[in-house]
């Protein structure tokens, strides 16, 4: 059996890869959006990990919301790109400035 603090660490080092690659990649939308999605599936590693360790299905059942939650966030996310990009002919984040007053 797998002990929990396995589970706690791999979770943690996905949280910080999806951090490092939301702070270091200020130009692509979609690496944005998948660190974004990787951040998301960490948290949900901790929860199905607690959930398992404490014998409660409710980690479990909130996953389910998390993975509803980010499947919108994600064909939203990608709708918008598609936009963008046939507008701007472009998907870099630095370039997306016609909101800026």
């Amino acid at each position: 059996m797998i002990p929990l603090s396995h589970y706690l660490i791999l979770g943690a080092l996905l949280f910080a890869i999806g951090v490092v690659g939301i702070f270091l990649n200020r130009k692509n939308l979609v690496i944005l959006l998948m660190s974004i999605e990787l951040l998301l599936l960490a948290v949900n590693i901790n929860f199905v990990a607690f959930s398992h360790y404490l014998g409660d299905v409710a980690g479990q059942i909130f996953v389910f919301f998390i993975l509803t939650v980010a499947a919108a966030e994600a064909a939203i996310g990608l709708a918008i790109l598609i936009v963008l990009f046939r507008s701007r002919k472009t998907i870099n984040v630095e370039e997306l400035d016609s909101l800026k007053g």
